[in-house]
């Protein structure tokens, strides 16, 4: 064998050498990722499933919030709806949107209302707010949100839903006035969308997600 042909074989090898490795790289990565996709998507179910709870009494529901859902269409956005049902009958729903208070950042909540159009619950996702000034918008650092509960369209009324330095009924924070501003008219807004929606929100349809009476019983 010439010294050329030796060279050849040479580099044919380490050319399916380096390909091998490279595949084998790129299968460890691409099963890692996969890996690591299904722990954040579960994790990401598992804290949804969590603010659902505080937004929606379990009592009043024997399904999967996160399996019974809507997406209610709009000229400009699309809004996914968590429905929760007792015996078939559409007990309450629950809904993300955002607030846009003092930092660039939008403020992420949730909240859930009954069928009849009342509050059950409001808590705040994701928020880039002042620290100290802002952030009392979290459960954990007041109890403003709490204002919330059992209002609705008719109570307090449309001049009632904003806060006491603009005419309305809800506290603002000492030095941070736009965030729960900010907060409040979300919240309305919210109220408004149950409201326009209300006959396709409390449409019985196909139940999904339905939990062993078993499990409910528990």
């Amino acid at each position: 064998m010439s010294r050329l042909e030796q060279l050849r074989g040479k580099l044919a090898y380490h050319g399916l050498l380096l390909g091998g490795l490279a595949l084998v790289a790129g299968s460890l990565l691409a099963g890692g990722s996969r890996l690591t996709m299904d722990a954040i998507a579960q994790r990401e179910a598992d804290d949804l499933t969590a603010s659902l709870a505080q937004v929606i009494p379990d009592a009043m529901h024997d399904n999967d919030l996160l399996k019974d859902t809507l997406l209610v269409r709009e000229e400009t956005r699309a809004t996914k709806v968590f429905r929760a049902t007792e015996a078939g009958k559409v007990m309450a729903v629950a809904f993300r949107s955002e607030a846009y208070g003092y930092a660039s950042t939008p403020i992420g909540i949730i909240m859930g209302i009954d069928s009849h159009g009342s509050i059950l619950g409001v808590r705040v996702l994701s928020h880039a707010e002042t620290p100290g000034l802002g952030d009392k918008i979290e459960e954990k650092k007041s109890d403003w949100i709490f204002a919330f509960n059992g209002k609705s369209l008719a109570d307090p009324g449309d001049k009632g839903w904003a806060v006491k330095k603009d005419g309305g009924i809800f506290d603002q924070f000492t030095g941070a006035t736009i965030t729960p501003r900010g907060v409040v008219r979300a919240v309305h807004a919210g109220l408004d969308f149950f409201a326009r929606h209300k006959p396709e929100l409390l449409a019985a349809g196909d139940i999904k997600g339905a939990r062993p009476k078993r499990e409910r019983e528990e």
